[in-house]
């Protein structure tokens, strides 16, 4: 289904203009494409496909309606699941594997990669410090660290990368990366002198912060945190309050996450000089984005934003007809600066419509035609379960894709 009308020509008038599609987006989508550059830059489908294998599956669908058309593939990610394979895919990087520490503290094996310019080194946070690394019955953020994903950037520090990108999303943790600055030489210290253990909760005895034996190059390295959220550190929208749940915490525990996060943020404030409680970004993955802007100087960026430069989405746009993008879900919280809403502002201000192919939808998603979509397709091509739809997402990506690019080819309006 689509979820908007489209139409044509002398049909344009039927638009409903409550619908918010900017009358020059009706002007380029409802001519005939005869000859089309489709951008595709679909995120992935978390569970199911990588943002590459939705690229390939959108493409070709587009080319059984228009075998003319000429396809440009730009995978996207908004700095949580996929950011790796993203910039790796579509640079021809590397991907490298390391035994760090999980967030339960056991050993695991965590993929991290270098982009193609050999300077650039990307860590997806969740591929060591996750939430889907912890069985559900074991998720408990008061113990679960961050330590591995600072093993990755020690070892990206010493392997000599210039530049790391970390990808804040799906983290299993909220120990404002304390664990990430362990491994990169801080030490968290209680009344006593002695060293905290791993987690967030241990905070609350957080006393002192030493820093002096802080990994050399931290100082000379640009080090990017990549996030799709604005959350601060501490209180009603923060880390603990927003994310805790979803990671197993109980109003309880939520409540003592926050305290020992509130701790964390006046020990910073007295031993390094830095307030950090309430800079946006700071309650990104647990509170990993405060510690990377206190820890390692990092800079925190849209998610999408970020991707889109290192890939130059911006070029791929001109001379572009259409911009298909796509995710596993889309609703009210799409417009937060996900990939899709990411992708179609950019494509808005070059004058290109872009399209949505969406697993499902939530509520709210037609906030979305306020934010530079045109048009948002279900791929879902009758009733099914969720299992259902994940098993077949490649096939309903294509088959939605052909729809779509059908549609507007013949100038049919649908509704």
């Amino acid at each position: 289904m689509l979820a908007t009308s489209w139409a044509i020509d002398d049909s344009l008038a039927a638009i409903p203009d409550s619908l918010g599609i900017p009358s020059t987006f009706q002007a380029i989508f409802f001519r005939l494409l005869v000859s089309m550059k489709i951008i595709i830059s679909p995120q992935g489908f978390k569970g199911s496909v990588s943002a590459m294998n939705a690229a390939k599956a959108i493409e070709r669908g587009v080319k059984i309606a228009a075998p003319d058309a000429e396809t440009v593939l730009v995978p996207v990610a908004d700095g949580g699941d996929g950011t790796l394979d993203a910039l790796i895919d579509c640079t021809g990087g590397q991907v490298f594997k390391s035994i760090v520490t999980g967030p339960l503290g056991r050993h695991l094996e965590a993929s991290w990669g270098a982009m193609g310019d050999g300077q650039t080194a990307v860590i997806e946070m969740a591929l060591a410090s996750g939430l889907a690394l912890v069985p559900p019955k074991s998720r408990d953020p008061r113990i679960t660290t961050t330590r591995g994903t600072g093993e990755i950037i020690k070892e990206a520090l010493d392997r000599g990368f210039n530049r790391i990108i970390v990808g804040l999303g799906g983290s299993a943790t909220n120990d404002a990366g304390a664990g990430m600055a362990w491994a990169l030489g801080a030490r968290f210290l209680d009344s006593q002198g002695g060293n905290l253990d791993q987690g967030g909760a241990a905070l609350a005895r957080l006393a002192a912060i030493d820093v002096s034996k802080l990994h050399h190059r931290l100082a000379e390295v640009e080090i990017v945190g990549a996030t799709d959220v604005t959350n601060p550190l501490c209180g009603p929208t923060g880390a603990s309050a927003i994310y805790g749940p979803q990671k197993g915490a109980s109003p309880q525990v939520v409540k003592e996450l926050d305290e020992a996060l509130g701790i964390f943020a006046s020990v910073v404030v007295k031993d390094l000089g830095q307030d950090i409680a309430e800079r946006p970004g700071a309650g990104a993955a647990g509170g990993l984005g405060a510690g990377l802007m206190v820890f390692a100087g990092a800079q925190l960026r849209s998610g999408i934003d970020m991707v889109c430069d290192v890939l130059e989405f911006d070029k791929h746009l001109s001379g572009a007809d259409l911009v298909i993008t796509g995710e596993g879900r889309t609703d009210r919280s799409t417009v937060f600066d996900k990939a899709p809403v990411g992708v179609a502002r950019r494509a808005l201000a070059q004058g290109v419509p872009t399209v949505i192919l969406a697993g499902s939808l939530g509520p709210g998603y037609e906030e979305l035609y306020q934010h530079g979509v045109a048009g948002i397709v279900c791929i879902a091509d009758r009733p099914m379960s969720f299992t259902q739809s994940l098993k077949r997402t490649e096939e309903l990506l294509e088959a939605a894709a052909q729809r779509t690019v059908g549609l507007l080819q013949g100038g049919i309006s649908l509704v």
